[in-house]
């Protein structure tokens, strides 16, 4: 069994820390409306210009400050407090607020950063007395108002296995929304429904060459955090109908990744260390009884140990892939199934 130790946290903080503020290599999400806009990366955003792109910054910057709240004791704990208290202020988070109303960036990091800086901000505001929170809740905001603009203009969703999958970003903004937008929480449910609440027997025809998200996984993820345990048991049934008997056995086989110095092949030990995640909490989420999930956790763990040797060695994943290690690992300790409301509790299959 793979687990979450101090000794983990530490070799995860210290990979991340290492990159944080490295402004080069730097990917930009930018439509240029002139010369005037080409800018360094630390230039256009004074707080997430590290770590090649600007959402793997924001999501190391949860990974680092979730370890930080779990392992305060851990070696880099002093280096990330002072990290934290430098640059999670109002002013560079004004600096990243301008780059929102630039022409053109509407859809700047639509939808994979948008939830990933609202997990930024539910991870800060759980660190009691600390300033970090309120500073970036602005930031916050300006995203879950881009969701409440996008999610009712959404025709069809967003079922591939990258930054895209629309239910990746709806699982980690309804985390945030529960405790500080309940609007957003019921246009997820709702959305969450009207997309999903209908599919069977999916094929799973994964992975894709450069995917790090199961298309068939993380739907089965947000749906068990949409509905309540008896009616995401009947549509988990219903989804993947084979499952307890071996079938997609592509979604229980871990990835082979050919070259990890190519950016995009790189995507598939993320895909191993997602798919762990997603099979240790829909382990947790299925009844007890359920005849999958002793394949589940086994599913899981295999993907670990295909994945977990492999998180440092080239920029192209290491830049990135500590943080789904990390939801991986901390899934077999924590579940963020609460809180249904009154849509999903009233939803019947």
């Amino acid at each position: 069994m793979h687990n979450l130790t101090i000794d983990r946290a530490a070799q995860f903080a210290g990979l991340t820390l290492g990159h944080l503020g490295r402004e080069y290599p730097s990917k930009l999400d930018q439509v240029l409306t002139g010369p005037e806009d080409l800018l360094a990366p630390s230039r256009l955003h004074p707080i997430f210009y590290g770590s090649f792109d600007w959402h793997s910054c924001v999501h190391g910057w949860w990974q680092v400050m979730r370890l930080l709240r779990l392992f305060p004791a851990m070696q880099q704990a002093s280096a990330i407090r002072e990290r934290a208290d430098a640059m999670l202020v109002s002013g560079k988070i004004a600096g990243e607020l301008a780059y929102l109303d630039r022409p053109g960036a509407q859809g700047f990091e639509r939808p994979y950063g948008w939830a990933w800086l609202l997990a930024l901000h539910q991870e800060l505001a759980l660190h009691d007395g600390q300033p970090w929170a309120a500073a970036l809740e602005p930031l916050a905001r300006a995203f879950a108002r881009r969701f409440h603009d996008f999610l009712p203009r959404l025709t069809y969703p967003l079922r591939v296995g990258t930054h895209y999958n629309i239910a990746f970003a709806l699982v980690l903004a309804r985390r945030w929304a529960v405790g500080h937008d309940p609007a957003l929480k019921a246009l997820i449910h709702e959305r969450a429904l009207g997309w999903f609440a209908s599919d069977r027997a999916c094929q799973a025809w994964e992975p894709g060459g450069d995917e790090f998200l199961s298309p068939a996984l993380i739907e089965a993820l947000l749906m068990s955090e949409v509905l309540p345990a008896d009616a995401f048991a009947r549509w988990f049934d219903g989804f993947l109908p084979a499952i307890g008997e071996g079938e997609p056995a592509t979604l229980l086989a871990p990835v082979i990744v050919s070259d990890r110095s190519d950016g995009k092949i790189a995507h598939l030990d993320g895909l191993n260390l997602s798919r762990a995640w997603c099979w240790r909490t829909l382990a947790r989420r299925l009844p007890e009884d359920h005849a999958l999930i002793r394949r589940a956790r086994a599913a899981a763990d295999d993907h670990l140990t295909a994945a977990l040797p492999h998180l440092a060695g080239d920029y192209m994943g290491e830049h990135w892939l500590a943080t789904f290690a990390l939801l991986a690992l901390e899934a077999v300790e924590t579940s963020d199934a609460s809180g249904f409301d009154r849509l999903a509790q009233g939803f019947q299959l």
